[in-house]
This record gives structure tokens, C-alpha cells and sequence, in this order.
């Protein structure tokens, strides 16, 4: 499609007709603008793209999007979207997803998506709550949340999404955050550009029924020393100075320390081409808690084959092989059996 010319959009073109309903102040409206910004810098056309969700606040995503769209059940949107990506290659085909859809119902679905590295960009709104069924906890909920059906306290141990996507080896594996738009674009850039399974983690403010939970890191006042960036090919270091840094022990574990007292020579260099994904899910996992330094950017972009390709190039050496196919001796080859 490299050769196709694209007409120039705007923002406005991305827009479709129907009214934005979600709450006032949810941290989803920051993530459609960053989207509707970013289209026409993409050079695709509406027409060539399609958004797939599933069920919650976020899955409402494709009716506000001026192009192809499905809004399909509950944690059923990669499996939708695989069929589409695989049958289709030629379209850009997008993914809209919670912490609850894909990580509980959906959760088979998602790993399998990116395992086989289907050609997806996948956007999953963390907000660790269940928003559209009024306040229940998720899958990413903290262990002590307390819900409506949780009014004791969760119990559960809560699912990390970068490494559930990482432990799937998924090719591109990043995260952002509903308040910086720059930093949401750039992010979801290069997901699109990813040949394969991107997968994008977003921490999403439900100021309704989970308000403020990821404040202690991504609020104003805390952003210098709570986020991390990561640059591929440079040392890991943050605060309001770049005073911190992250150092890989000799035991493997990464740790947070003073750049003064280790020396700048010390500290980690960020590979996200790194072909194992080990250093990936480190980092994934450096955040301990809701007051911990924790990564954003991009932790993992490799190059691997994606399905689509593959399933076209087996299509293709069959049919080199054997011939045009006949669905009706297919039907009626072995395995074929009379009743009564």
C-alpha cells in the first residue's frame, strides 16, 4: 500500500457525528483527542480503517471515530480483530479495550492475539475498576480495593498488563497516560507504525468510581520523580534533576538509586530491541506500588513475522503446490461419514 496516494485529513475528518457520552472529566476523552489528533499524521485513510472493541466505557471508542468500526461482546474484540487483520491486510486495524475486558473475559483472546503477533494496535484504558457496570473491581484492581462486590477488601493478586504482554512475547509493548497528550501520540505513532501486536497500556482516570488512582505517579506534583521515561539507547534516569537512575544488580534485580552515588556509567542503558524479553518484563515489574517510580514509554519493539503474513504466504505455497482449491471435494474427502 506504499505506493497508494492518501488524501490529506484533519482532525475533524476522524470525527464521527455521534455525541460523546461518557462522564464529564473521564480520562477517556483525553485518549479519543490524542487518537483524532494523531490520524492524519498517519497517512491512512478513514475508509482503510477500522476500530474493534468490546464491552465497557472504553468499548463505546468506534462510534466516535469516523471510520469502520464493530463494537462486538464482552473480551471478544482480538479475536474479532484477528479475522479482520488476517483477511483483510490491507486495512489498519485497531483494538479499544479495558483492564476488565481484556484481562478477565478476554484475557485467552489477548494473549493469543499477541503471541501469534497478529498485525493489531491495541489499546488497553487501565483504570482498574469496572466503570460501565457502576464501580466493581477488575482484574488490575489493588489487592485491599474495596468495591461493591468487594466490601471487605479484594483478595485477588492483580494482573500487571505489560507483563501479561510480555509473558505472551508480544513484538511491541508500551505504556502512557490519559494526561499527556505529546506523550499518548508519540506512543500510539509508533504502535501503528509496529508490523505485528502492539500493545499499548494507558492509565485511565475513572473520576467516577476510581478517581485519582494513579495520581501519586502521574499527577502534576509527582510526575518528576514517580515517571520514568524510557529512550532506547539511553541510561534510565529520572527526577526533577535526572538525580535517579535504575542499576541491574548482580542478582538480576533492578533497583532504584542517587546517579550521584553510582556514577552515571552505572546505570542500565534501555535496549527495547532487545530480542529476549526479560529486561523488558524488569522493567515492567519495577513499580512495587502506587507510590513507586514507574516506567513509561516503550519497553519492547522487535521485529518477528506477523500472522496475517504468514497465513497469506502458506495460502500462496498450497495453491503453488496443489492447484485452485475445490470446496466441494474438500467437503467430501476423508473423514466423511453416512448416519442412518
Amino acid at each position: 500500500m506504499s505506493d497508494v496516494i492518501v488524501p490529506i485529513t484533519q482532525k475533524k475528518d476522524w470525527m464521527s457525528d455521534q455525541e460523546v457520552r461518557w462522564c464529564p472529566g473521564c480520562g477517556d476523552y483525553g485518549i479519543l483527542q490524542a487518537v483524532q489528533f494523531l490520524m492524519p499524521e498517519l497517512g491512512v485513510a478513514p475508509e482503510n480503517t477500522v476500530f474493534i472493541s468490546g464491552i465497557g466505557c472504553s468499548s463505546r471508542f468506534p462510534y466516535y471515530m469516523n471510520t469502520y468500526g464493530m463494537h462486538s461482546i464482552h473480551g471478544r474484540a482480538p479475536a474479532i480483530a484477528t479475522g479482520v487483520a488476517v483477511a483483510r491486510p490491507d486495512l489498519d486495524v485497531w483494538v479499544v479495550t479495558g483492564d476488565g475486558d481484556a484481562l478477565s473475559i478476554g484475557g485467552n483472546h489477548l494473549i493469543h492475539a499477541l503471541r501469534r503477533n497478529v498485525n493489531l494496535t491495541i489499546l488497553l484504558f487501565n483504570n482498574r475498576i469496572y466503570g460501565l457496570t457502576k464501580g466493581q473491581y477488575s482484574p488490575t484492581s489493588e489487592e485491599g480495593k474495596v468495591t461493591k462486590s468487594t466490601p471487605m477488601g479484594s483478595i485477588d493478586h492483580p494482573f500487571n498488563p505489560l507483563a501479561v504482554a510480555l509473558g505472551a512475547e508480544a513484538s511491541f509493548v508500551a505504556r502512557t497516560h490519559d494526561l499527556d497528550r505529546k506523550h499518548m501520540m508519540s506512543v500510539f505513532k509508533a504502535a501503528h507504525d509496529h508490523k505485528g501486536a502492539s500493545f499499548v497500556e494507558i492509565y485511565q482516570n475513572c473520576n467516577v468510581f476510581n478517581d485519582a488512582a494513579f495520581d501519586e505517579v502521574t499527577g502534576k506534583h509527582h510526575r518528576a520523580e514517580r515517571m520514568i521515561d524510557l529512550v532506547h539507547g539511553q541510561p534510565i534516569r529520572f527526577g526533577a534533576e535526572g538525580q535517579h537512575g535504575v542499576v541491574m544488580g548482580t542478582d538480576g534485580q533492578l533497583r532504584i538509586v542517587d546517579v550521584a552515588e553510582v556514577g552515571e556509567d552505572a546505570l542500565l542503558v534501555h535496549d527495547a530491541h532487545r530480542a529476549d524479553p526479560g529486561l523488558a518484563f524488569a522493567l515492567a515489574r519495577l513499580s512495587h506500588d502506587d507510590h513507586s517510580p514507574t516506567p513509561f514509554g516503550i519497553f519492547r519493539s522487535i521485529d518477528r513475522p506477523d500472522y496475517g503474513g504468514q497465513v497469506a504466504a502458506q495460502v500462496m505455497q498450497a495453491g503453488e503446490k496443489k492447484g485452485p482449491g475445490n470446496l466441494a471435494s474438500l467437503l467430501r474427502s476423508n473423514g466423511t461419514w453416512t448416519v442412518g
